[in-house]
């Protein structure tokens, strides 16, 4: 009897550690979540009082990816990462990692942020319904100007995902959104 009582505690203290390691790794009972929406609410206020022009995107578009701090470095071998959340109307429905690597030529270090207008349900879908979406070419860009001007371009009204990066701080040329791959997370 002593012997299965050694058993059940371990066999029992094994699982119950798992379940906390498990718990711990999913991002339950952290307060991720709402850094991250703080860090949302917080990037969107700035872009929409800096760019008043990007409201009427958010008003057209199924949904929108916010990426509040987005960190690149690089020196021949760079990479990039952040954390942020998907919104349809105006509430968060998942959150998301970006990551890229890149090799070049290339030195310095970065952080921007960035926000992805789904402008038609299905590009909204496909990026749902994705294991990890990846951005490229096909997405078209707002374009900061001299004077803090965003302006889009004529082909940009008609793309189905228009990126609007902003708020660019450090000492690395560009920042570009190529190659970037979204992964659905539980902070």
């Amino acid at each position: 009897m002593n012997i299965i009582s050694r058993r059940k505690f371990t066999l029992g203290a094994i699982g119950l550690g798992g379940v906390a390691v498990a718990g711990c790794g999913n991002g339950i009972g952290s307060r991720g979540a709402l850094e991250i929406d703080a860090r949302v609410d917080t990037t969107l206020r700035y872009l929409y009082e800096q760019y008043p022009g990007t409201r009427s995107l958010y008003e057209k578009s199924a949904g929108m990816l916010v990426m509040p701090l987005m960190t690149e470095a690089g020196m021949g071998i760079g990479g990039g990462y952040g954390r942020g959340a998907l919104r349809i109307n105006n509430q968060t429905v998942d959150y998301y990692s970006a990551a890229k690597g890149s090799i070049g030529i290339q030195i310095g270090a970065q952080q921007f942020a960035h926000v992805l207008f789904f402008m038609t349900e299905g590009a909204l879908s496909d990026f749902r319904r994705s294991p990890g979406w990846a951005a490229g070419a096909d997405m078209g860009y707002v374009f900061k100007d001299t004077g803090d001007n965003l302006r889009a371009e004529t082909t940009t009204a008609s793309s189905p995902v228009i990126a609007v990066v902003f708020g660019q701080a450090g000492l690395m040329a560009g920042a570009s959104l190529e190659g970037m791959k979204y992964t659905r997370i539980i902070p």
